[in-house]
């Protein structure tokens, strides 16, 4: 069913029409680079129109150049929509940001499309708010074209039916869904808050227990490393040298599983992944990975982008593997990849021209010194980690479940009011 379908049955005095006969719009071509015959602007960048329901100067914006045309066309006004035009994937088309302040430089970004209503018969905030509801943006979903990236055509966006009740009604309608999401966006953010204090619980738990054992007071000595600091006084420190060799076995044919490594998610199947990633083609000569190996993203291992693989299958030939010599247990290790002091380290023995492309190199990796607790102790640490882990999993699924309830009682909140399915008398205050 198309999104203008759902716009069927409206109450009396409400019209439903193209966007085109109530709105002027544009589709930015102001891209973030700066020339110096070009006057400087701030850009509204697609992450800010993405992340936010409204925006402003006051926000931290990119600063870029734009011509004096291109400066009139796509400059900012209060009451403007602003919504993303292209995306990785279709379901991120036309999300919508309301302009609620203006200044002289602050101009419309590359892959959005300005959106400015006629004042005497669309208020912005309810253009805003139709933006957001299922029927407007499921007709702007379906109208994007690609395979690997999405756009959305301009004409589709002039084509698009919204529901249009009069003016007082659409006032009355964007005062009652400003304060009702106000109200359910408070609760979401306290839900999110909640499960960032987890994580960083999760993440002090880890960086503690891999560099310093489970038991408090236990005599210590210097490790001599910076990041390690003290150490049980029975730890030893070893070279990575010590502890890991390379893996370089290859695959035949590269039909095996495809992993990838991430700072988030360490070592998975690229088959989990639900965004877009590069796939080559050929796979032949691609490295070959066991479970228990240490598979290291060279690029982005600065971020943490590394871990202990959980199954086999080939990972890029610009990555690197390695196996263990036995003096650290795999869930250790992967742990220890997980831990802030690590990764810190990590950053600083890899090499590059910039700082946003280093890498880590084996020659690197193999000079580094980990610590080493006897095996009887990682296993407790192991175990005590996992224990913990089992019983803040159910507190955060159902923090996480209550934010996608939250987040699905505001949309269809947004959509019933501005379909009419709220009666106007009920929307007090």
């Amino acid at each position: 069913m198309n999104g203008a379908d759902l716009l069927a049955s409206l109450p009396d005095g409400w019209r439903r029409v193209p966007l085109k006969t109530t709105c002027d719009f544009a589709v930015s071509n102001v891209d973030k680079h700066s020339f110096d015959d070009e006057l400087p602007v701030r850009l509204c960048n697609y992450t800010d129109v993405y992340k936010n329901d409204r925006v402003s100067p006051d926000m931290e914006l990119m600063a870029a150049t734009a011509t004096p045309q291109e400066i009139e066309r796509f400059h900012l006004e209060v009451g403007d929509v602003v919504i993303t035009k292209d995306s990785e994937s279709w379901s991120d088309i036309a999300i919508p940001a309301y302009v609620e302040g203006t200044s002289d430089d602050f101009v419309c970004g590359y892959h959005l499309a300005l959106i400015r209503p006629r004042k005497d018969v669309l208020d912005g905030r309810f253009l805003l708010r139709c933006m957001q509801s299922r029927p407007v943006a499921l007709q702007l979903e379906l109208e994007a074209t690609g395979v690997t990236r999405y756009g959305l055509p301009r004409d589709a966006i002039g084509l698009a039916v919204l529901p249009l009740p009069p003016l007082p009604a659409q006032l009355r309608i964007a005062n009652y869904l400003d304060r009702e999401t106000a109200h359910i966006d408070a609760l979401i953010a306290e839900k999110e808050r909640m499960l960032a204090l987890l994580e960083e619980k999760r993440a002090a738990l880890i960086s503690r227990v891999v560099t310093r054992g489970l038991v408090p007071g236990v005599p210590l000595k210097p490790s001599g490393q910076e990041w390690l600091g003290q150490i049980p006084a029975h730890w030893r420190v070893e070279r990575a040298k010590n502890l890991f060799a390379v893996r370089d076995e290859r695959s035949d044919d590269g039909s095996e599983e495809l992993l990838t490594v991430s700072h988030i998610t360490g070592v998975t199947s690229r088959s989990e992944k639900d965004v877009y990633m590069f796939e080559a083609d050929e796979k032949a000569g691609y490295k070959r990975c066991m479970p228990g190996d240490l598979a290291i993203n060279t690029l982005w291992a600065w971020m943490g982008a590394m871990g202990i693989s959980p199954l086999a299958g080939i990972v890029s030939p610009d990555y690197h593997v390695y196996t263990s010599k036995g003096g650290l247990l795999p869930k250790y290790v992967d742990l220890l990849c997980r831990s802030r002091p690590f990764v810190a380290e990590v950053s600083r023995w890899s090499k590059g021209v910039w700082s946003s492309r280093l890498r880590l190199y084996p020659e690197n990796f193999f000079e580094m010194r980990l610590p080493v607790p006897p095996h009887d102790e990682q296993l407790e640490i192991i175990r005590a980690v996992e224990t913990d882990q089992r019983k803040e999993n159910a507190l955060r699924d159902s923090l996480q479940l209550s934010i996608t309830l939250a987040k699905e009682r505001r949309a269809a909140l947004i959509t019933a009011a501005v379909t009419g399915q709220i009666p106007l008398e009920e929307m007090t205050g």
